[in-house]
C-alpha cells in the first residue's frame, strides 16, 4: 500500500513539472514574438496561431475560448521585412538620368507657400523671403505594388539616391535649406510613381527698384525659379494650379511697406550657349508707408523753412538776432539732407524726397540772402544820406547855411544829428515808409528871410523796410504753391 502511494505521488510530481515546463516555454515564445514585432525582425505571424492559442486556452474541451489576435490586411509598403530601397527598386535603375530619358519632356509642377517676407533693403536693392517649395512629377521607376494605394514618406536621406528636379533661384544672392532640427526636406512617393518633393528655403534675391518717387513709391519685386541643367526639351516647368499655386500667410507684414498683391507668371529664358529654359516668376507689389517719412523728414524740413521766415519780423538793425537764426536753419536743413541720403543707395537720378528737401533748403538760404540784401541797402542808404548832408550847403550855392530851408515836418532831417541818420526811416510807430525828401529853397541873396516862389526839389526814395514786408507774403505764398504742386504730382 505504501509503495502504491509513493508511486502515485511520484507520477503526480512528474506531471506537474512537465506542465510548468510547457507553460514557461509558451511564455518565452510570446515574449520573443513581441520583441520581434518591435525590432522588425520577426517573420510573418502563422495563420493558425490564433486557433492554436484558442485550443490551448480551452484545454481541448471547446467550452471556453480566448480573444483572437486581429491582423491588418497585408501591404508590402508597411512590411517590416522589406526595405524601402528594395521596394522602390532603387538599385535596379540609373537615377542619374531623368525619367523617360530620350522621350518627351517630363512635366514638373510647382507650388509655393510663402511663410514670411523678412526684409526689403533699398541700399542693397534686395529682399529676403522664406517659403515652402514643392515639386510634383511622375517617375515610373519608383512605382511599387500596394493593395490600399498608401504612399510612403521619406526624409532627405533618400533624396540623394533618386532623381529630383535641379531647381535654383535666378538672381539670388544667398539661399539655404533650413536644417533645424533636421533637414527640412520631405519626399512622398505614391504607388503609381507620382512624387511630391517639398523643402523649406530662405532666399535673398535681387530686386531692381526705381526710387525716383521715393518715399512715395510702389515697388514690384520678383522671385524667379528655373531648372539649372534641363532645357525645355527635357523638363517642362509649370505652375501646378496657376495663380492658386501661390499661397501666402495672412500674417505677413512689413514695417515700411504694405503688401498689395502676389501673382505668378511663366516665361521662357534664353541663354546663347545652352538654349531655352522654362522660368517661373513670383511677383509681389509693395507700397511704402509714408507716415514714417512725414515725421522724420517732411515735417522737420517744413518747420525749418517756417522758422526762417521769423527773421522777416525782426528789426533789420538786430544783426545778432537775424544772422544766427538764418545760419541755424541752413545747418539744420543740411543735416536733414545728409541723414536721408545716408540710408539710401547712391543713385544717379533725383528722388522725390531730394526735390522737397532741396527746394526747402533753397527757401531757407534765400531768407538769409534776403537779410543780406536788406542790410546792404540800408548801409548804402546811410552813406547817401551823409553825403547829401555834406553836399547840400555847397551845391545850392548858399553862403550861409541858414538860408537853406528844409521842411522838418516832412523829413525830420534839418535838426537831427548826423550820427542818428542810420536810424532814419524807422519811426516809433513803424507805419511810415523810409523817405528822404530834401526840399531846398534857392533864395535870392538880396532877399533876406523871403522865399523865392521858384523852388527846386530833390527826392531820394530808398524803401528798405518794404523788402521785409514783401518777403512776409512772397516766401510763404511761394512755398505753399510748391507744396500744392509737389503733393499733387507724387501723391
Amino acid at each position: 500500500m505504501r509503495v502504491d502511494t509513493v508511486l502515485v505521488f511520484f507520477i503526480c510530481v512528474c506531471l506537474v513539472g512537465a506542465a510548468g515546463k510547457l507553460a514557461r516555454s509558451q511564455g518565452h515564445k510570446l515574449e520573443t514574438l513581441k520583441e520581434s514585432r518591435v525590432a522588425g525582425e520577426l517573420e510573418p505571424i502563422p495563420a493558425d496561431f490564433g486557433s492554436r492559442r484558442e485550443t490551448r486556452m480551452d484545454g481541448g474541451s471547446g467550452h471556453k475560448t480566448g480573444s483572437p489576435i486581429y491582423k491588418r490586411s497585408p501591404d508590402m509598403t508597411k512590411s517590416l521585412l522589406t526595405k524601402s530601397e528594395q521596394l522602390l527598386r532603387i538599385d535596379d535603375h540609373d537615377f542619374t538620368m531623368r525619367p523617360a530619358f530620350g522621350g518627351p519632356p517630363i512635366p514638373v509642377g510647382v507650388d509655393v507657400q510663402v511663410e514670411s517676407l523678412d526684409t526689403i533693403s533699398e541700399v542693397d536693392m534686395d529682399f529676403t523671403m522664406t517659403l515652402y517649395l514643392r515639386h510634383y512629377w511622375k517617375d515610373e521607376r519608383l512605382s511599387f505594388p500596394s493593395t490600399n494605394n498608401q504612399s510612403m514618406t521619406f526624409d532627405s536621406r533618400l533624396v540623394k539616391k533618386i532623381w529630383v528636379p535641379d531647381m535654383f533661384f535666378v538672381h539670388s544672392k544667398r539661399s539655404f535649406i533650413h536644417d533645424t532640427t533636421t533637414d527640412n526636406v520631405m519626399l512622398r512617393v505614391y504607388p503609381d510613381g507620382n512624387v511630391l518633393y517639398s523643402l523649406r528655403v530662405t532666399v535673398t534675391a535681387m530686386c531692381n527698384m526705381d526710387l525716383s518717387r521715393f518715399p512715395l513709391d510702389t515697388q514690384t519685386c520678383s522671385l524667379e525659379i528655373e531648372s539649372y541643367a534641363y532645357t525645355d526639351d527635357d523638363l517642362m516647368l509649370y505652375w501646378k494650379k496657376g495663380n492658386e499655386s501661390l499661397n501666402t500667410d495672412e500674417r505677413i507684414s512689413l514695417s515700411q511697406f504694405l503688401i498689395q498683391k502676389f501673382h505668378t507668371t511663366t516665361k521662357l529664358a534664353f541663354y546663347s550657349s545652352t538654349g531655352w529654359y522654362n522660368r517661373l516668376y513670383i511677383h509681389f507689389t509693395l507700397r511704402r508707408h509714408i507716415f514714417f517719412f512725414l515725421l522724420q523728414t517732411y515735417f522737420p524740413a517744413t518747420l525749418m523753412v517756417m522758422l526762417s521766415w521769423v527773421s522777416f519780423w525782426i528789426d533789420r538793425r538786430a544783426v545778432p538776432a537775424r544772422v544766427p537764426l538764418g545760419i541755424t536753419t541752413v545747418l539744420t536743413m543740411s543735416t536733414i539732407i545728409t541723414g536721408v541720403n545716408a540710408s539710401m543707395p547712391r543713385v544717379s537720378y533725383i528722388k522725390a524726397v531730394d526735390i522737397y528737401l532741396w527746394v526747402s533748403f533753397v527757401f531757407v538760404f534765400l531768407s538769409v540772402i534776403e537779410y543780406a540784401a536788406v542790410n546792404y541797402l540800408s548801409t548804402v542808404q546811410e552813406r547817401k544820406e551823409r553825403k547829401l548832408r555834406e553836399r547840400l550847403p555847397c551845391t545850392c550855392g548858399i553862403g550861409n547855411p541858414d538860408d537853406m530851408m528844409i521842411d522838418p515836418q516832412i523829413t525830420g532831417y534839418g535838426t537831427v544829428d548826423i550820427n542818428t541818420t542810420g536810424n532814419y526811416g524807422m519811426p516809433e510807430n513803424g507805419g511810415r515808409q523810409d523817405r528822404i525828401l530834401a526840399q531846398v529853397a534857392l533864395n535870392d541873396p538880396q532877399l533876406t528871410g523871403q522865399v523865392k516862389p521858384s523852388r527846386g526839389y530833390v527826392n531820394i526814395w530808398i524803401d528798405t523796410h518794404a523788402i521785409d514786408k514783401y518777403s512776409r507774403v512772397v516766401f510763404p505764398g511761394a512755398y505753399i504753391l510748391f507744396n500744392i504742386i509737389y503733393w499733387s504730382i507724387y501723391s
